[in-house]
């Protein structure tokens, strides 16, 4: 079988849908079972990838947008002619010469167009929805957005299939922690990164004097989320205690999760939520709204907050207890353990490339 795969979000900063791509190859660099079929990665600058797949990868130059997808791509993969095509982010060419196979994460552009702009929300909605439609399947990362799939795209529920993301233990021993406040992620509107910082500057800054605030994500969308605007009116002596990076690399990113001691990722949706996941990985206890997908990816391991007026003052409460109190994290950690044995890599890659052979052998 012949495996055509978009890999543009491995150029450049790779963040979540890079991030599980990534994941994938790597389990497929080891896998005899992968390594039975031919694979090509296009991309339109090299991209960073597993060493196995290093001499797979074609580069297809082009800004990696819509048109670089619709027209670039989809010629390269018209003359190439492979047996799938694997799109990790949310959309393919529809003139796409093979069957496809799809995953989309979230639909948050089909259930909450006010978050998105006129114009990025239509074209998110109308070559996602086309995508999903022509799709041998869709895989997707949780049962709340199948469901939602389902609902926004209007398509049959055998054509939509979960495969739950991995989770990789740190490699490094366990370090002391120190007393700060992580989030990490893209900063969109319905993740109240503001209503995070507000909770730290008026709460917990006052209660906890050495406490620090790190926030790494990058405003990838408007309504941009005016973080350095905020920080501008704050104290200096609190503002020094609050660091905003849109992007760290690999290996800062896991001393940020050796270090911290709570994790706040307060998205009302997702399509799953990794970085709360990592953070429990690393035994911080994350704090996150009470939504259904937060229910069903992160069980009894982590703390939970009612979205509403109260929602700083709330925050601010359960930072203080949880940088101040041993119990109260060891409460959430020791549920840890459970609940990430439900999230393997190798499970992921495996149930993915089952979906590829049987897109392709349905062709």
């Amino acid at each position: 079988m012949r495996v055509a795969v978009d890999a543009r979000e491995l150029c450049g900063k790779p963040t979540g849908v890079g991030r599980y791509l990534y994941e994938l190859l790597v389990e497929w660099g080891q896998s005899a079972d992968a390594s039975r079929h031919e694979w090509q990665l296009y991309a339109p600058s090299p991209p960073a990838v597993p060493e196995a797949f290093a001499r797979r990868v074609r580069v297809l130059a082009g800004s990696g947008g819509t048109r670089w997808e619709q027209w670039t791509l989809a010629r390269a993969l018209a003359s190439a002619r492979p047996d799938v095509l694997f799109a990790p982010g949310y959309s393919a060419p529809l003139t796409a010469p093979c069957p496809t196979v799809v995953a989309i994460h979230d639909v948050s552009f089909m259930a909450r167009p006010d978050w998105f702009s006129p114009r990025e929300g239509a074209r998110r909605r109308a070559i996602t929805r086309w995508s999903a439609r022509r799709a041998r399947l869709v895989l997707t990362i949780s049962e709340f957005s199948k469901r939602e799939i389902i609902r926004h795209v209007g398509l049959p529920e055998a054509r939509v299939r979960v495969t739950l993301l991995g989770m990789r233990r740190p490699a490094t021993a366990p370090r002391p922690r120190e007393p700060i406040v992580l989030y990490v992620g893209s900063i969109f509107a319905r993740r109240h990164v503001d209503r995070l910082l507000d909770a730290f500057v008026t709460r917990v800054a006052p209660a906890v004097p050495d406490a620090r605030l790190e926030i790494v994500g990058e405003n990838r969308l408007p309504p941009h989320v005016a973080i350095e605007a905020r920080l501008a009116g704050v104290a200096d002596a609190v503002r020094g205690r609050v660091r905003f990076r849109s992007y760290v690399d690999e290996a800062t990113l896991q001393d940020l999760y050796g270090r911290a001691t709570v994790f706040a990722f307060l998205s009302e949706y997702e399509g799953f939520g990794l970085t709360p996941l990592e953070a429990m990985a690393h035994g911080l206890p994350p704090v996150v709204l009470d939504t259904p997908v937060a229910r069903e990816a992160y069980g009894p391991a982590a703390d939970y907050l009612v979205l509403g007026p109260t929602l700083v003052g709330d925050l601010g409460q359960r930072l203080v207890a949880l940088l101040t109190d041993v119990r109260a994290r060891s409460r959430l950690t020791a549920q840890a353990s459970a609940v990430l044995a439900r999230y393997d890599w190798a499970r992921t890659a495996t149930g993915t490339l089952a979906a590829l052979e049987e897109a392709a052998g349905a062709r």
